[in-house]
């Protein structure tokens, strides 16, 4: 076979080749489909958001100039001319010591600039408002184009939508935004061994577990994921089964090719697939060291262990990354989406030079203390250890590992 050519990558080269792929084509989607999509071009404002300086307050609006040097012990005294409606803009001007009533969300009349809150004021009757607080000019007021200004871009191109980016498009009443399509994921299992979940195994036996954990981390990144079911460790059999995912699909994982007979046979059979092109064979990450990457056109394909834990292990810290590379997310390969918490090393861990080391966590609370994580060494086939574990904790490749008491960060999944 000879497949001795691919020298072991780190994650960032690993990375690299993923960074290869085009995102996916753009499609227009109704506002209400859009979280978590991906816009596929910069969104520009056709207006200004507020359309007008409005209050951020129930208070009074004024010129701050009116108010200098006002304070509790040295009140000022403004005459009020109106009060102001929340649904319409007023039709009078302030002049000099003059203020008016204005609710939250209310537009400023002509010539106010600031609007001081109800709690500082007290109206004396007879039109007479006494005011404890000065103002700065713009205090208290939302400014004409302050969330968005007409002509400007508002959100870039790559930015994945939240509900907090949906209500600003929602302002802006943009509202069918042009997203990437979202990848779809063939998801493949392989061995004699794997049996559909839905049946009982015989000694020897395991259901495929791989399948739903991997389709739901897929679809966490924001792809679809789409079962392919099980096939079974022969040429032609997986031949088949992987040509007809790289038609239907944007991606396949395959999980299941770690053990040396059966990870030659992928790669055998990525050989035999016409324009199929194997990019890395081999990741410097501990679990996931068999991992294979291959492009056929602009399709991608990784080969995962099969390994219960492990294919986990490089699903979030690869697989994901390559979903959302597809999906047109600018930030596919950025560790700030990690979340994070600061822990405290519980026992040493030890790691091997030159690779980076994904250690299973268990955390324990310490009320007014760093929470103690507890490496999970268990048996890495142990589903146990992946349910009991609420974070990981990446070793980086240039350590040999970590010591007790260790203030670290631990990667919460």
């Amino acid at each position: 076979m000879g497949h001795g050519f691919f020298k072991v990558l780190g994650r960032r080269d690993f990375f690299e080749l993923l960074a290869g792929f085009a995102p996916l084509a753009g499609e227009e989607v109704e506002l209400s489909a859009a979280l978590g999509r991906v816009l596929a071009r910069d969104l520009v404002a056709g207006e200004d958001l507020p359309l007008a300086d409005r209050s951020c307050m129930d208070g009074f609006a004024v010129r701050a100039q009116d108010l200098f040097g006002a304070g509790e012990s040295n009140p000022a005294y403004l005459e009020s001319v109106g009060r102001i409606a929340v649904n319409q803009a007023p039709s009078f001007t302030l002049g000099p010591g003059q203020c008016a009533w204005i609710p939250t969300g209310g537009c400023l009349p002509a010539g106010a600039d600031s609007v001081v809150m109800v709690e500082h004021t007290q109206d004396l009757g007879s039109g007479t408002i006494e005011l404890r607080k000065s103002a700065a000019p713009g205090e208290n007021v939302m400014r004409r184009g302050e969330d968005a200004a007409v002509g400007r871009v508002v959100l870039a191109a790559g930015r994945r939508l939240r509900a907090q980016e949906i209500g600003l498009l929602a302002g802006l009443g943009l509202t069918r935004p042009q997203v990437h399509s979202r990848p779809v994921a063939g998801i493949l299992s392989t061995g004699d061994e794997v049996v559909p979940v839905d049946s009982r195994p015989l000694p020897g036996q395991v259901r495929d577990v791989n399948s739903l954990t991997v389709g739901c981390l897929v679809e966490q990144a924001g792809g679809l994921a789409r079962p392919l079911g099980i096939v079974a460790d022969d040429l032609e059999a997986l031949t088949r089964a992987l040509t007809r995912a790289l038609e239907d699909c944007d991606l396949v994982f395959l999980s299941g090719g770690s053990s040396v007979g059966v990870r030659d046979l992928t790669l055998e059979v990525l050989e035999r697939i016409p324009g199929t092109e194997v990019l890395a064979h081999g990741v410097a990450l501990s679990p996931g060291k068999p991992t294979i990457l291959a492009r056929q056109g602009d399709k991608l394909f990784m080969g995962l262990p099969g390994q219960v834990a492990s294919a986990q292990v490089v699903m979030l810290v690869l697989g994901q990354p390559a979903v959302r590379r597809l999906s047109g997310d600018a930030r596919a390969f950025d560790d700030g989406l990690r979340s994070l918490r600061r822990a405290e090393l519980a026992r040493n861990v030890a790691s091997k030079h030159g690779r980076e080391d994904y250690v299973r966590v268990a955390l324990e609370p310490r009320p007014g203390r760093l929470p103690l994580a507890h490496p999970l060494l268990g048996k890495s086939g142990l589903l146990r250890t992946l349910v009991q574990c609420q974070g990981l904790l990446a070793v980086p490749a240039d350590l040999e590992g970590l010591n007790q008491g260790q203030e670290t960060d631990v990667w919460l999944i």
